[in-house]
């Protein structure tokens, strides 16, 4: 369950953080590469029912937050999440490359879907949340990687 409150503090930590500090747009887009490495041990410790953490994180987020930015938040995820739960439910590849293949393919959608909704979409914001988000993502694929060669 420590997975599950993770992701869920994540996603609200870093709409709360959109909302509060506007003009930081940049840092809270390099956070948001963690949220989606929760995210996938979520799904790992609970399988489906991360749609319902995510359910959770969403309605945390327009209490806590901006309603406008947790509306945006969750339907950004919500395309992501069907994305990521398609490559990592689908396919039987270890667990660092599902997570290495469904971030790759989730977060420039996530990305686009969120900054547009927010009309906050620019060529440098989307470069800095698809690079923090695939930064994180191949950054625990090498962890895990070495982890699982060292076993």
């Amino acid at each position: 369950m420590r997975y599950v409150a993770f992701y869920i503090a994540s996603v609200v930590l870093v709409n709360w953080g959109f909302s509060t500090f506007p003009g930081y747009e940049w840092f809270w887009s390099i956070v948001i590469g963690g949220v989606f490495i929760t995210r996938d041990y979520c799904q790992r410790a609970v399988g489906h029912w991360c749609v319902a953490a995510m359910a959770i994180a969403g309605l945390l987020s327009y209490w806590m937050a901006d309603p406008f930015v947790a509306i945006a938040s969750v339907c950004a995820f919500a395309v992501a999440e069907v994305v990521d739960w398609v490559v990592y439910s689908v396919t039987k590849r270890p667990l660092a490359d599902r997570i290495l293949i469904s971030s790759s393919v989730s977060t420039p959608l996530d990305t686009v879907v969120f900054l547009s909704m927010l009309g906050l979409l620019s060529p440098s914001l989307v470069s800095l949340q698809i690079a923090s988000k695939m930064l994180a993502a191949v950054g625990l694929w090498i962890v895990l990687k070495f982890w699982v060669q060292r076993r």
